[in-house]
């Protein structure tokens, strides 16, 4: 069965013989890179491309072409060599594409000799790049393993190349196009896929630069003039690159097929009826939400069933108008359809005021340069006429934001009641009528999401299930974005209930005795916020206390990660122990770093990396600047979870439009008893099903 990953995702490879298959739909140049165990590339003879295509172990294309074969040998490669990464990239000064933002979203799979594909990767969230590390082969305890990367750079190779550590990168990227240059004239770009569409019933798409609407956008950073629509993210960086961050984290985008799903979410999956994923957006037009490879298109969205829209008034909102194959597919990507609207119409208002004022400091620049300007009455008009330009321009701006805001808000107020309780609120009556599940949902609910312009609208941040990476609740006076938390005990207790909430969602929403929940709390200090789930039974055992008890925790998990991991590679999954758990864990981890030595914080960072693929995963409770003791050696660990904050904080990041989205947790409302009501039909079912 092909494993379809999305960003930051990782599968074992069982043959060393393998092609790695490009498709882009139009002329790209595809290359790879030799690195060592940190990624760096020693030297120009460390990466194959068009114009020295052939290494040990590994063979290119030699021109720029819609469709590529890339040849792997991992048994020949040297013992130096511990990551293969894939790049693309747009051929330059060819008159073609410059951006990956108007192509076709690219498409890889990894493939055994006889064209079975082991692994895909669609790289969603591309636009302002010109050249993306799409995928890295990598040796991990004498064992290669796929990663999904999907790490664009809007300066092309030379910054991709620079970023991996090579000193001639200008020149070697300057050789490279050169070279494709030369056989340009032999690539014969494939026609473009038509998979099928969904476009949004709701909120018109803005129109590209062609049809007289804003531009897109890239990367955090500058906004150039006039971006369209987002959503795609990966970890955010600078102007088209998206190096991480380490209190910045990025919002997968919506997740099919075990795609990408921020996002923020917002995650994994390889169900044969995924809903269908989005493609970059291209320069206007409805965005495509078809998978490069999904053969039978998805139902078509439901008639409304709204009273029709008055001429000329939008249509009236209907929760699960978009594509998808159940009530539930459809609501999930509703809910990114919307975010995505919001996104692109903020990213446009924005757009619009930066041009403005820039104008408008142009005008009176060109006014104060000519010295007679600057006597009598004519600077004074000639400045509030520039004014008055910026005050007209902002206005309509803001206005079609308005009217944006309007509709996404009466369409939140449509879809929320709707929502199934896996995406709903704590306090959506939905919860009252709760049943245990018979099956695993699409994905999860884990806060809400808003930008400064629109406060009142709040878009839910679902992740998709299983979940991809761990999740750190940050307990740090860092985590409060108005420093009201300055009593570092209430932030961390708010920080633990948080983390509670989290679990007692994922405990709701998976079948009975699928999903298994491990605590460890060293010094007790989250025995008050732990109590709902220890008075009501649905822990595995009692939360291990003090260092040994992190030691039986930490060994029992690292113990079964090897163990799933040894029968997946043997290609024997059945073989595992008799009464071996299959089920999902979560481990909560209280209070890091106290109680944990050495040998434990190698365990924690191994379960991070290893964990999610084999249905192991981490939250962590923990400040960060406590953990400072141990230097740079737990920035790999904190870069791998998915930060999140007990209060309000614009730390999620999303890289397609630049936008600081302010994440707010879900919480239980206070006084309900909705937790325990919840958690105690999940401990009745976890006991029949035992």
């Amino acid at each position: 069965m092909t494993a379809e990953l999305v960003r930051g995702q990782n599968h074992p490879l069982s043959q060393a013989r393998l092609e790695i298959r490009v498709s882009a739909g139009t002329p790209i140049v595809a290359g790879a890179t030799l690195g060592d165990e940190q990624g760096r590339i020693h030297g120009v003879e460390w990466v194959a491309h068009p114009g020295a295509p052939t290494l040990p172990g590994l063979e290119v294309s030699r021109q720029a072409a819609a469709d590529h074969r890339l040849a792997v040998d991992l048994d020949a490669m040297p013992e130096a060599v511990h990551r293969v990464s894939v790049l693309l990239a747009l051929p330059t000064g060819v008159g073609g594409p410059t951006r990956f933002g108007a192509i076709a979203t690219p498409f890889v799979a990894v493939t055994g000799l006889d064209g079975t594909e082991v692994a895909s990767y669609t790289i969603t969230g591309l636009e302002a790049e010109s050249a993306v590390v799409a995928l890295e082969l990598y040796r991990r305890q004498g064992a290669w393993k796929v990663r999904a990367i999907g790490q664009g750079y809007a300066g092309g190779l030379a910054d991709l190349l620079t970023d991996q550590g090579l000193t001639q990168a200008h020149q070697l990227a300057g050789g490279i196009n050169e070279a494709v240059a030369q056989g340009m004239a032999r690539s014969v770009p494939a026609p473009p896929r038509t998979d099928g569409d969904r476009s949004r019933q709701t909120a018109a798409p803005a129109l590209g630069p062609d049809q007289g609407g804003p531009a897109p956008q890239g990367a955090p950073g500058p906004v150039p003039p006039q971006p369209t629509s987002p959503y795609g993210t990966q970890t955010p960086g600078g102007p088209g690159q998206s190096a991480a961050q380490p209190d910045s984290y990025d919002i997968q985008a919506p997740g099919v097929a075990g795609q990408s799903a921020p996002q923020p979410p917002y995650q994994g999956g390889t169900g044969a009826t995924d809903p269908a994923e989005p493609s970059a957006p291209t320069s206007g037009g409805p965005i495509d939400y078809s998978h490069p490879r999904r053969q039978n298109a998805a139902p078509p969205p439901p008639p409304p069933t709204g009273p029709p829209a008055q001429p000329g008034q939008p249509a009236q909102p209907v929760a699960g108008d978009a594509t998808g194959w159940s009530m539930d597919e459809r609501l999930y990507n509703q809910v990114w359809g919307m975010f995505e609207d919001l996104a692109r119409t903020t990213s446009a208002y924005r757009s619009a005021v930066d041009f403005a004022e820039s104008r408008m400091e142009k005008e009176l620049d060109q006014v104060l340069s000519d010295p007679r300007s600057r006597i009598g009455g004519q600077g004074d008009a000639a400045r509030e006429a520039a004014q008055a330009k910026h005050a007209q321009l902002v206005n309509q701006a803001r206005a079609t934001l308005d009217r944006d805001i309007v509709q996404l808000t009466a369409e939140a107020e449509v879809v929320e009641p709707a929502l199934p309780p896996a995406y709903a609120r704590w306090d959506n009556p939905v919860w009252h009528g709760y049943r245990v599940p018979m099956e695993i949902p699409m994905a999860l609910r884990l806060g809400d999401l808003h930008l400064p312009e629109s406060a009142q609208l709040r878009i839910p941040m679902l992740v998709r299930l299983p979940l991809e990476r761990g999740l750190w609740i940050d307990s740090g006076r860092g985590g409060s974005l108005d420093g009201s938390f300055t009593d570092s005990h209430d932030l961390r207790r708010l920080a633990m209930e948080t983390a509670v909430a989290h679990a007692a969602r994922l405990l709701a929403v998976y079948p009975a005795g699928e999903f298994t929940v491990h605590v460890i709390d060293p010094a007790g200090s989250g025995a008050q916020p732990l109590a709902p789930l220890v008075q009501t039974g649905v822990l595995a055992a009692p939360p291990a206390l003090g260092a040994a008890g992190v030691a039986e925790v930490l060994a029992r998990l690292t113990q079964r990660v090897d163990l799933v991991q040894m029968a997946v590679r043997g290609g024997a999954p059945d073989s595992l122990p008799p009464g071996f758990d299959t089920s999902e864990q979560l481990l909560i981890v209280n209070d890091f770093p106290h109680g944990f030595d050495d040998r434990a914080v190698n365990q924690l960072r191994y379960l991070a990396d290893e964990g999610p693929a084999v249905g192991v995963h981490l939250m962590m409770v923990a400040d960060r600047e406590e953990a400072a003791g141990y230097g740079p050696l737990l920035d790999p660990l904190w870069r791998s979870l998915l930060r999140l904050t007990p209060v309000p904080d614009d730390h999620l990041a999303d890289p397609w439009v630049g936008h600081a989205w302010t994440y707010e947790p879900s919480l239980v409302p206070l006084g309900s008893q909705v937790l325990q009501q919840v958690l105690t039909q999940v401990a009745a079912a976890r006991a029949k099903y035992q």
